[in-house]
């Protein structure tokens, strides 16, 4: 080959490099904290207080309780526990449009669960996806955000874990469909898209707000439901927090938005829907997100709290589908107001639904009640009405637990989805136009 060829063969090959690589970083976007003005550095040089482990009154406290409280923080018993299944004893259903995905036992019994764990095959899993037997695990699992837990908080979690009595389950086989039944592959799809790196604070910050970008990025999670993800399956960075359709319930934005997202909020009012799954004006917390207020949120301290809110309000404005115009009270009196026209969604309403939340939409059993100011009425999509007609809701508060029933039993699908064009169109700005059939596919996506 002559000189010339080779200059241009090594052209070509250059250019085809460097469009790859482009190309890798377009596809792998920003970290989830790269929207953040300062310098990051390791946690052996930050000067300031340690942003992460657990809150003062736990420092001293033994391995077993820092996990406790850490693994709370984290969520990880809702996602390890099957629907009327012993806590931490997996097999909760991911449903994916490929195929249905489990989780896995992780009480410390040695033969279904991960009793035989290692502390470095339980950070492996923790921090890098790879289970003790070196297969990958899938995203369901936050790897990715738990990658920024420092290995003492990770191996908290584990004493705590293994504190546990073990539960003997087995867990139903996955059933996705090829090529995604492959795990082998996620090989490559963690090289991409899994920093594998713990948590840096930002010099630039205060230590709240490093205190509260750490329970969110590392423990809490929360971009794996209000962050939307890209055609790889991988979260969207550069529309971070900006809301996702998530398990069949919509998360919405909890950017700084003041439209659409949690700007407009007041940090009482994110405190509360935190602490109690509900801010008066602002709705109440259901579905997934009222799990991890149960579960999660509701445990923590209230300095973990402040933090946590400390953090959002810095979160860029992403602009978003999510509801921007929240409807006034409806009238006091059933023959006024919008809806009237669907006489069976009326019906069902008055029958099954109006002796809690009201004509008006006013509560006057209890404020958790309310639909006024909700972001689910006023969503057309109505996808989180829908679902919380169909499971029902639960709020435990200091003094009592009130929930709401579900209907899904006693209810057909065209009785429901009547129901929740009623209620979007009385008590939102904006009337659903949901059918019986997209009922049921959101029952398929919530059934367990």
């Amino acid at each position: 080959m002559n000189p010339g060829a080779r200059r241009i063969l090594f052209s070509l090959a250059l250019i085809a490099v460097v469009v790859i690589v482009a190309a890798i970083f377009v596809i792998r976007g920003s970290g989830p904290l790269a929207f953040a003005s300062g310098p990051q550095v390791t946690l052996a040089v930050y000067n300031g207080p340690d942003p992460t482990g657990v809150p003062a009154r736990l420092k001293d406290a033994s391995a077993v309780k820092r996990g406790e409280y850490l693994a709370k923080a984290a969520d990880c018993m809702v996602c390890h526990t099957s629907q009327g299944g012993k806590e931490y004893a997996g097999g909760f259903p991911f449903k994916l449009p490929f195929g249905t995905l489990y989780s896995t036992n992780i009480t410390p019994d040695k033969e279904t669960g991960i009793g035989n764990y290692s502390d470095q095959d339980f950070l492996n899993a923790m921090h890098r996806g790879i289970r003790r037997d070196g297969q990958r695990l899938y995203p369901a699992m936050p790897f990715t955000s738990y990658t920024y837990m420092t290995d003492a908080d990770a191996l908290a979690i584990k004493a705590y874990l293994f504190s546990l009595r073990p539960v003997r389950a087995e867990i139903p086989k996955n059933t996705l469909s090829f090529p995604f039944n492959q795990r082998w592959g996620m090989a490559f799809w963690s090289a991409l898209f899994n920093a594998d790196s713990r948590f840096m604070p930002n010099t630039a910050q205060t230590p709240e707000w490093n205190r509260g970008a750490y329970l969110a990025e590392a423990l809490a999670h929360c971009g794996d439901c209000h962050t939307p993800r890209n055609a790889a399956f991988a979260l969207d960075n550069a529309k971070k927090f900006g809301g996702a359709l998530t398990a069949g319930w919509r998360a919405y934005n909890i950017s700084s938005d003041t439209t659409t997202g949690v700007g407009s909020w007041t940090n009482d009012a994110l405190f509360s829907y935190l602490s109690t799954g509900h801010a008066t004006g602002h709705g109440t917390a259901s579905g997934p997100m009222g799990e991890a207020v149960n579960h999660s949120f509701s445990k923590m301290a209230p300095e973990d709290l402040h933090a946590l809110v400390a953090y959002l309000r810095t979160v860029p404005p992403v602009t978003s589908s999510d509801p921007a115009t929240l409807a006034p009270p409806a009238p006091a009196s059933h023959k006024d107001g919008n809806g009237a026209q669907d006489a069976l969604g009326k019906m069902v309403f008055e029958g099954s639904c109006v002796s809690c939340h009201g004509w008006s939409g006013e509560s006057g059993l209890s404020p958790v009640a309310t639909l006024t100011g909700a972001r689910s009425v006023n969503d057309p999509t109505a996808v989180n009405v829908v679902q919380v007609v169909l499971t029902g809701t639960q709020r435990y508060t200091p003094s009592s637990k009130l929930s709401m029933p579900a209907f899904g039993g006693s209810h057909t699908d065209a009785e429901i989805a009547a129901v929740a064009n009623y209620v979007t169109a009385r008590f939102g700005s904006k009337a659903s136009q949901i059918t019986a059939k997209d009922v049921a596919e959101l029952r398929k996506q919530t059934e367990q």
